[in-house]
């Protein structure tokens, strides 16, 4: 089978390559990537042999055509997007460009060219959030109800999918997955964000809303998902994946601290950012009941082998180190006004 991974150079998506090519070692690989900051070639440098890389926004429809076109692709899995929440307060119009428009130049050229297979990686935070002491999660029929530009951009993604589902009968799936944590992931994000700044006693940064809650799983579980889905789901549908467990900001502080032995006191508390959702919780029910699906990763384990990675791969996110246009621990109400690079300075 040839498969377009989009978002490929990125942290879900590099890993989405290995566990592919190790599941499916005769498929031929096509990569499309805008080479973003958050991108990193030596994410994918043992895989180079293996795939062939396109560079190029998704937003491009004549470039997408192309790709589909020239490497007679089968299959794309959507991994393409803007995602950093706190990147989004600053520069919504990047991610409602990328996340929506992009989308929809990808289904347009799926829809030229008679794709076989469509699949869209969505979020759970498209649903909104729930409080603190709620009973309820998330299903595939809760109402959305984004609160952020990122959320909203993912939510508008979604949408668009589903329209060329109804309106052009694209054979598309969506899957909704909690967060994801693990290797080659860009250290804008929390769990390698602190990892890093531990193994350099630097502070880490916790959001005031200490105690707000999100749901954790392994971006292997997250593969898995997406290759059932794949082979055994059915066009049109959506699919939450969600392990269950959720971790709140302090408990992930105090798993990194204590797995490098660090002090409590690198923990640092910042202001909010403007929006920050209290908690999400997925019924993966769905997945699990039709598909046979869950997750294998126990999550402190999981967790544990994740921090040693980055403290036994430094070389590859050392080079990432200031790459990021969000400076977390500079929240005001003034730098909601600010352009990403008026912020930074």
């Amino acid at each position: 089978m040839n498969l377009l991974v989009t978002g490929g150079a990125g942290f879900i998506g590099s890993n989405f390559l290995r566990y592919w090519l190790d599941r499916h070692p005769e498929d031929a690989i096509t990569v499309l990537d805008a080479m973003t900051y958050a991108a990193s070639e030596a994410s994918m440098a043992e895989l180079r042999s293996r795939i062939d890389l396109v560079v190029g926004d998704i937003c491009d429809l004549d470039l997408v055509r192309k790709a589909l076109i020239d490497h007679e692709i089968q299959v794309v899995v959507n991994f393409a997007a803007e995602s950093h929440n706190s990147f989004a307060v600053l520069e919504p119009t990047r991610f409602f460009r990328t996340n929506v428009m992009g989308t929809q130049a990808l289904v347009e050229a799926a829809r030229l060219v008679k794709l076989e297979r469509f699949h869209h990686v969505s979020t759970c935070e498209v649903y909104g959030d729930l409080a603190l002491d709620s009973c309820e999660s998330f299903t595939e029929e809760s109402r959305y109800m984004p609160r952020t530009p990122y959320n909203a951009s993912k939510a508008a993604a979604d949408h668009v999918v589903r329209s060329y589902v109804n309106t052009f009968g694209l054979a598309a799936t969506i899957t909704n997955c909690c967060n994801n944590y693990g290797p080659y992931q860009f250290p804008e994000k929390v769990i390698p964000l602190f990892a890093a700044n531990a193994l350099d006693d630097k502070p880490l940064p916790l959001y005031a809303s200490t105690q707000n809650r999100r749901e954790w799983l392994h971006v292997r579980d997250h593969c898995r998902a997406i290759e059932l889905v794949l082979e055994e789901g059915e066009p049109g549908e959506t699919y939450n994946v969600g392990s269950g467990v959720e971790a709140s900001i302090d408990q992930i502080a105090d798993a990194v601290l204590a797995e490098l032995g660090k002090p409590a006191s690198l923990k640092q508390i910042v202001p909010d950012r403007p929006g920050h959702d209290r908690r999400y919780l997925l019924d993966s029910s769905k997945i699990r009941n039709r598909l046979g699906w869950k997750p294998e990763f126990d999550f402190e384990e999981g967790l544990k082998e994740t921090i040693r990675w980055y403290a036994d791969n430094r070389d590859w996110w050392m080079p990432l180190i200031g790459r990021s246009p969000v400076v977390e621990t500079a929240w005001s109400a003034e730098m909601r006004h600010l352009p990403a690079q008026e912020a930074r300075s």
